[in-house]
């Protein structure tokens, strides 16, 4: 099983009436736009594609982030929610360097459209105490 994944919000870019979500949101069609072509990405089964309810980036919408352990963690906003097929195809190609990558590092100039640009976050590493209690090593 893998422990890479692609999250995308599925709340994002949602229409409220009455306080309460009606019809499709951006992020609904955002995961939809992905999903057309990830059973045919060639790392479908190392990283898996997961729908999230709301990461808090509304006035960001809409979002998607790359995790796992050992791993630093990208939060993307300002993605469009209909993805041209090149777009997609940048996503999984993003996604492919973050997985290859040791620390899951994205230098900006390595990024390929649409995450160049909307960068929300980068979050370093989470360290853990190993067993004598003392030390510190990030999960691997």
């Amino acid at each position: 099983m893998s422990v890479h994944k692609i999250f995308v919000c599925t709340t994002c870019a949602s229409k409220w009436e009455n306080g309460k979500r009606v019809g499709e949101s951006g992020g609904e069609k955002l995961l939809k736009s992905l999903q057309v072509d990830y059973s045919q990405w060639q790392l479908n089964r190392e990283v898996v594609l997961e729908p999230v309810q709301c990461m808090s980036a509304c006035n960001r919408s809409c979002v998607i982030c790359f995790a796992a352990p050992g791993k630093n963690t990208y939060l993307f906003g300002d993605i469009s929610p209909e993805l041209t097929p090149t777009e997609v195809q940048g996503v999984f190609d993003c996604a492919e360097k973050y997985y290859i990558h040791p620390e899951g590092s994205l230098p900006w100039s390595e990024r390929p459209e649409p995450l160049k640009k909307g960068i929300l976050a980068r979050i370093p590493v989470v360290a853990v105490p190993v067993e004598n209690g003392k030390e510190l090593h990030p999960i691997r």
